[in-house]
This record gives structure tokens, C-alpha cells and sequence, in this order.
């Protein structure tokens, strides 16, 4: 997605597999959000990282937030709060940050596409919103990578045409 060349190693450290990337000159990087700043700017694509002072301090609410919650989260019970938030967020958006792509999208997509997976079709429509906003951003070019297509269509099995 960001075209970067290759000769960076990544890894994971610690129990808990906090991400490291050891790059090619200098110390290497600890954390997720760390990290993925660093190749956003190295990619010269800051406007993923947000355009405005605003947009700046709410793409980093939303990787915060995908950390602490989405990541820290392990039951049924935090996976529903996560999903009520970001539904009730995205009532009125298109994206994290209102009306533009950024890297809080594409990195809330993939802390939450092992649950978008597993849901119903009746859990996807109960939280519309993150079905509507998952299913554009797993469509956005360079998005979804080596990851399965979750599919939000319901089959009709019987239809009212006679």
C-alpha cells in the first residue's frame, strides 16, 4: 500500500509480540503505532497520518485506541464494546477521521478483521455502520493484501415474486 522497497526486518518481541522493526540505519522501532508512523512518513503518504492539527489528533485517538482496546481486548464482552463505539463513531463518517482515508482505517481493519470474520449476518446488521465502513476499506486498493474477502450480502433464499 505504501510502496515501500525492501531491507527492512520486522519481528515481534516479548510475550506479548510487540512489533519491532530493525531498519538498515539506526536503532530499531518498537510498537505498533510507532512503527507504522515511521513508514508512513518514510513513504512521503503524511496525509494518511491526517492534514489538520484536528484530523492529526483523531487519527491518533483512533491507533491509541486500536491498541488499547482492539488489541487488549480478549472476551465477547470487549469485542462488543469495540464494536458499539465504532458504530455509534461511524454513524456520520465515512471514515475514522471524518472524510478521509487514513492509516487509523487501514490499521482499525486489521485489528478487527479476525472478528469481522466470525459475526452473522445478524451481528453485521446490528452494528451497520462498521459493516458499511469494513466493507469499503476491504475494497480499497492495496487494502486488504493476503487477507479473506468478508462478505456482507445477504442470499435470499426465498424472494416475494410470484
Amino acid at each position: 500500500l505504501l510502496g515501500l522497497p525492501g531491507g527492512n526486518k520486522y519481528g515481534a518481541q516479548g510475550p506479548r509480540k510487540v512489533p519491532v522493526l530493525q531498519t538498515n540505519n539506526g536503532p530499531g522501532l518498537t510498537g505498533l503505532m510507532t512503527i507504522a508512523a515511521h513508514l508512513v512518513r518514510q513513504a512521503k503518504k503524511d496525509q494518511l497520518l491526517g492534514n489538520t492539527a484536528e484530523e492529526k489528533a483523531v487519527v491518533q485517538q483512533w491507533l491509541e485506541y486500536r491498541v488499547t482496546r482492539v488489541n487488549g481486548g480478549s472476551s465477547k464482552e470487549d469485542t462488543r464494546i469495540v464494536l458499539k463505539d465504532l458504530n455509534m463513531h461511524l454513524e456520520d463518517k465515512v471514515y475514522l477521521a471524518g472524510n478521509i482515508f487514513t492509516l487509523a482505517d487501514i490499521l482499525m481493519y486489521y485489528g478487527l478483521h479476525h472478528i469481522m470474520v466470525d459475526l452473522t449476518v445478524q451481528e453485521k446488521e446490528k452494528y451497520l455502520n462498521v459493516s458499511r465502513w469494513f466493507n469499503h476499506i476491504q475494497h480499497y486498493p492495496g487494502v486488504r493484501q493476503h487477507l479473506s474477502n468478508v462478505v456482507f450480502i445477504k442470499n435470499r433464499l426465498y424472494t416475494n415474486a410470484h
